[in-house]
């Protein structure tokens, strides 16, 4: 398992490295500058900005000098719009806002999907599994730029119940609608994954065998069943967990929260390519962890991946 790990981390490294450098030369490609606005400023500002930037520098120093600040201090330099703010203190004020409700609905996705799916596959072809399915197929036709209307306009229009947009991370009402707009599809792929990937392991041999050894059922479900049947479920998990806690634009831009997606927006708008850069980094970093997550997760569940 040592050697797998060591061997997943030998590939994950270089693709980081891969991505910034990519990334970079994607900034370097696209049209305009970040200094090209509306208001056209003199050339002698211009220059001035460019000189205190580094951009009058050669490309290739001026990607190794963002190399080095980021792989020695963590640096994501300083943004284009903001001068007094560094692309660090940008996303660590957007990223616990976007963190912590994204965080909430993985928790819900993955909970009530599961065992919804579970519940359907255990009661098959019962009014069970037919309610089941339809709450699913019903939460998957609803994407969150869908879902977070309806939601305004029920819990803050119509009932008053809910403030319509907003944050603030000590009181979790304001957390609600961005929680359920975010993880609604979500847990319905996640039912419908485990629903089907628990009717093949329900319908193999070694399920046969055990029921035949006149285990109880819920001990042929928990013990026999549920592990192998969550491979498929882990494998999605890893890159949904990333989109909920970093992609979430839809809802960081309809509820006001002030997350890093609505950061993202921004800095695309602004041509802020410091900050497009750090956001893209941290997507890319934490998508490439948790996937190691995953292969290390999928490895332990069946030990024949090592190989």
């Amino acid at each position: 398992m040592f050697g797998y790990i060591l061997r997943r981390l030998a590939v994950a490294i270089p693709t980081l490295l891969l991505l910034i450098v990519f990334s970079f030369i994607l900034m370097q490609l696209a049209p305009g500058g970040p200094f090209t606005a509306e208001r056209q400023l003199p050339p002698q500002v211009i220059a001035n900005l460019n000189a205190k930037y580094g951009l009058d520098d050669p490309a290739w120093l001026q990607l190794w000098n963002y190399l080095k600040g980021l792989l020695l201090h963590f640096d994501f330099g300083p943004s284009f719009v903001y001068p007094d703010i560094s692309v660090n203190q940008l996303i660590a004020k957007g990223f616990p806002v976007t963190l912590t409700y994204g965080v909430v609905s993985f928790l819900l996705a993955v909970i009530i999907g599961v065992a919804l799916g579970v519940t359907a596959a255990i009661w098959h072809n019962s009014w069970i599994d037919t309610m089941a399915v339809g709450v699913s197929i019903g939460a998957q036709v609803l994407p969150n730029f869908v879902m977070a209307p309806i939601l305004v306009l029920i819990f803050t229009l119509w009932l008053g119940w809910l403030p319509g947009g907003g944050w603030s991370m000590s009181q979790p009402r304001f957390w609600i609608m961005p929680v359920i707009a975010l993880s609604t599809s979500y847990m319905a792929s996640i039912a419908r994954i485990t629903r089907s990937s628990m009717l093949e392991v329900l319908g193999s041999n070694h399920i046969r065998t055990a029921r035949a050894k006149g285990l109880p059922e819920r001990l042929v479900i928990l013990r026999h069943a549920l592990k192998p049947a969550l491979l498929p479920v882990i494998s999605y998990l890893g890159p949904v967990f990333v989109t909920m806690i970093t992609g979430s634009v839809v809802v960081d831009v309809y509820f006001s929260t002030g997350g890093i997606g609505r950061s993202f927006v921004d800095a695309a708008l602004n041509r802020d390519y410091a900050m497009m850069m750090g956001v893209t980094i941290l997507i890319g970093a934490l998508t490439i962890f948790f996937n190691l997550v995953v292969d290390i997760l999928y490895a332990w569940i069946d030990p024949k991946i090592r190989y």
